[in-house]
């Protein structure tokens, strides 16, 4: 709410128009993850550890967050796609990290999870284009995230109950929310995985198309979100989170407050005069 009012009381800084090309090599160099900005201000975010399926172990958990949280600032990024590749979104958490840890060492390493939960916080919008495996932390990862595209081979689930546990990075809250308390229930009570079809069909996922198209699916939508107004796309997007965890009073209220914000907006005028003179706006992005 403070992030919001915030925006409402200052109606954000103007992001400026100019964009670049940015890989690993440059900026954003993280041994777990490939990063690419392209001239459609869209960043990708490849989780990078094929070799164990990109299981999450420590480091590339920390280095996530801090690479989408470096995104969130860059002016070149106005949308995100999240990705493994197409055996594997990501599997869970790196078990072997874990094995011998005890109740004290899990709670020293909390931060970390409630870093991996902050990715739902980041203001810009994140598109995570999902083939493969999404399990256990990879399922959690996923939901943080605002849209989820998802490859017919794709498999989410919660599977702790079977190594002992439970989810710790908010997949019991977060899967109710997404499919309901029963099917959350079955899943988490059972560690039963479901296929892409059967996600789409509780709400989980918003569209399932053949692996070969799922990067270029994603790709579609983030491009397309972040050809518009940048201080809009993140008004909208607070307001809409804002309905998980406030009344509907307090969600119309909040809806109603923020969408008189818009018309303090330079942007707003112009979206609507292009609108009327049948013209492409051109968003100065404040």
């Amino acid at each position: 709410m403070e992030r919001i009012n915030n925006i409402c009381n200052h109606l954000l800084c103007s992001v400026p128009t100019s964009a670049s090309v940015i890989t690993t090599d440059q900026k954003y160099n993280y041994p777990t993850l490939l990063v690419n900005i392209d001239e459609n201000k869209v960043a990708t975010v490849t989780l990078n550890r094929p070799k164990v399926l990109n299981s999450f172990n420590f480091e590339m958990s920390s280095q996530l967050v801090s690479c989408l949280k470096a995104l969130d600032q860059d002016s070149n990024v106005h949308c995100i796609i999240l990705t493994g590749n197409e055996k594997s979104f990501a599997c869970g958490a790196d078990i072997k990290q874990m094995t011998n840890l005890g109740m004290q060492d899990m709670m020293k390493r909390g931060q970390l999870i409630d870093k991996l939960c902050d990715i739902a916080y980041i203001e810009k919008p994140i598109v995570a284009a999902v083939c493969g495996f999404a399990l256990g932390g990879g399922c959690e990862v996923a939901m943080t995230c605002d849209i989820i595209v998802a490859g017919e081979n794709a498999k989410f689930g919660q599977p702790e109950v079977k190594i002992g546990t439970i989810p710790g990075a908010g997949g019991t809250q977060r899967l109710v929310r997404a499919v309901g308390k029963s099917k959350a229930m079955e899943m988490v009570l059972t560690g039963k995985m479901i296929d892409a079809r059967e996600a789409l069909q509780f709400g989980l996922v918003s569209t399932v198309v053949p692996v070969d198209q799922v990067l270029k699916t994603a790709y579609t939508i983030a491009k397309d979100i972040a050809s518009l107004s940048a201080p809009v796309i993140k008004l909208a997007k607070e307001t809409v989170n804002k309905a998980y965890d406030s009344t509907l009073t307090e969600g119309l209220h909040l809806e109603r407050r923020v969408f008189h914000s818009t018309f303090a907006l330079d942007d707003r005028k112009e979206g609507m005069d292009a609108f009327a003179n049948k013209r492409k706006p051109v968003w100065k992005n404040n």
